[in-house]
């Protein structure tokens, strides 16, 4: 058996490896392009999920013990969860083509692929789904005082499955977080 030699030679700005001249190594700047990208990779799983966290564990509470007006805190919590849905609609599609555009149809084999596209799913449930009838709902209620009791009950169970949604999404995105170190091997 021969060995191989670890030389490499330049030509035309590709390297290639002395014993396997039919996989040349990437241009420079597509090394560069590839850790920019793997990077962005990072940058998007921590924005995301730290998004998640952050304003469902940390601000939405805050607003609501600080501020004197409920309905107050309760508007900017919920355009807040909504600039976090948009931030996780680009997310999630980002993490989803990269992963597609690296591994291919290996991507389908992985869980982190899996876990990004499911909670892609729960955002776009959340967001177009339990958002517009939590909205309904305040208007109904800011027009129509007779039926406050009924519109708060109701309210109530929408807002208690936004809750369990998000404590599902934030628990998948801390499982999401724990994948990553492994997710990246190619």
């Amino acid at each position: 058996m021969a060995q191989r030699r670890s030389a490499t030679i330049d030509i035309d700005g590709h390297r290639f490896k002395l014993g396997q001249p039919e996989r040349p190594s990437l241009p420079v700047w597509r090394e560069e392009l590839s850790a920019l990208a793997e990077g962005l990779h990072w940058v998007a799983v921590t924005l995301w999920v730290g998004g998640i966290w952050i304003v469902g564990y940390l601000v939405a509470p805050v607003l609501f013990y600080t501020a004197g007006d409920r309905a107050l805190a309760g508007s900017l919590a919920g355009h807040m969860f909504s600039v976090l849905a948009w931030l996780g609609y680009g997310c999630a599609a980002y993490l989803l083509i990269f992963r597609l555009a690296v591994f291919r149809a290996g991507a389908f084999t992985q869980g982190f692929f899996w876990l990004t596209l499911l909670m892609l799913l729960l955002v776009v449930a959340g967001h177009l789904g339990v958002q517009p009838v939590l909205a309904g709902l305040k208007e109904q209620a800011t027009a129509r005082d007779v039926l406050q009791s009924v519109v708060r009950n109701r309210f109530a169970v929408w807002h208690g499955v936004a809750s369990v949604l998000h404590l599902i999404l934030s628990a998948l995105g801390l499982w999401l977080v724990l994948l990553q170190p492994k997710a990246l091997r190619w």
